[in-house]
């Protein structure tokens, strides 16, 4: 098992794979956002809005994903008055993009010698989850 990798993993509203990146721990969120980002732009020029957590918050992000076109960053991350439970708006949508791939038995730790076969198996577990939905309807 190797230790010290980042997935980043970028879902629409569905929580269909969009895209995914997986990097050494040592970069932070915020900076492994706009790689990500910038990977999809040619392909898919339409999305303007993206939901991230708390990880991504901060003006370098902001100023990164400038330069990359017109996005706006919603952060989702809960009040600092808050106290106990508190239900937080669109968090589904960040925290089932990291909950699906890992209930694939592969993702659930990264086992991977690289990363390319990392963000394979996060591709697979995406056609996996895609498929299952076709089968269902």
């Amino acid at each position: 098992m190797v230790k010290g990798r980042k997935r980043h993993i970028l879902t629409d509203t569905g929580g269909l794979l969009v895209a995914a990146l997986v990097h050494g721990a040592h970069i932070l969120d915020r900076d492994g956002a706009p790689p990500l980002l910038a990977s999809i732009r040619r392909a898919f020029p339409w999305p303007r809005h993206v939901f991230a957590d708390g990880g991504y918050a901060g003006p370098k992000l902001k100023a990164a994903l400038a330069k990359l076109g017109r996005w706006t960053i919603e952060i989702i991350k809960r009040s600092d008055a808050a106290k106990g439970f508190e239900l937080l708006p669109r968090c589904w949508v960040v925290e089932r993009g990291f909950a699906w791939p890992g209930r694939n038995r592969r993702l659930a730790k990264d086992f991977e010698a690289s990363i390319a076969s990392a963000e394979a198996w996060l591709l697979i577990a995406s056609i996996q989850l895609l498929v299952g939905r076709m089968v269902r309807h």
